[in-house]
């Protein structure tokens, strides 16, 4: 990665640990949080989802379930490690002050935008693999080419694992393509 990128990535990378002022654990237990609630949101659609009668396994809450029991385990990993990471004042260097890169947020907040309106005209290919290229810029990847292939990539086995595995068609867009 070149040029200016996005500080967050860079503390991951580099390891170090950000300071977020005095309400470090607060706000260290913001995204875990969201991902319970979302989880929680996924568990109540699968519960009330009308089934019907004589659905064979996996059946359509298998994998949200998955998702939501993966949210969830992640979720509480973070939790506890937001309360095992101590919140007092570290020594001088050890931290850094982070602020939002908007251009970085622009990125990922647009191209899930452009997903969801683009989807049906797009189809599942083409669609997810741009919302991977866009969401790899937003968190600062300069190779362009190298992210749409990939994206592209893991959609097109997405697409044929959901098609002939699951039997479940996710939209084919201007490529027209059933198996």
């Amino acid at each position: 990665m070149s040029g200016q990128n996005n500080p967050t990535a860079l503390s991951a990378t580099y390891g170090k640990r950000l300071r977020f002022g005095g309400r470090s654990l607060a706000k260290n237990l913001i995204m875990p949080l969201v991902l319970l609630a979302f989880a929680a949101y996924l568990v109540v659609g699968i519960v009330t989802m009308t089934v019907p009668a004589g659905t064979s396994f996996p059946g359509p809450g298998f994998f949200p379930g998955l998702i939501a029991a993966g949210m969830a385990l992640f979720a509480v990993l973070l939790i506890v490690r937001a309360l095992r990471t101590p919140h007092g004042e570290a020594e001088s260097g050890d931290e850094s002050s982070v602020g939002v890169d908007w251009a970085s947020m622009a990125w990922i907040i647009l191209g899930f935008g452009a997903f969801i309106v683009l989807l049906p005209w797009l189809g599942w290919i083409i669609g997810a693999g741009l919302l991977f290229w866009a969401i790899a810029r937003g968190f600062g990847e300069r190779r362009h080419l190298r992210s749409l292939i990939i994206g592209l990539t893991a959609s097109s086995l997405v697409y044929i694992a959901f098609d002939m595995a699951l039997g479940m068609s996710l939209p084919s867009g201007i490529l027209g393509w059933e198996f």
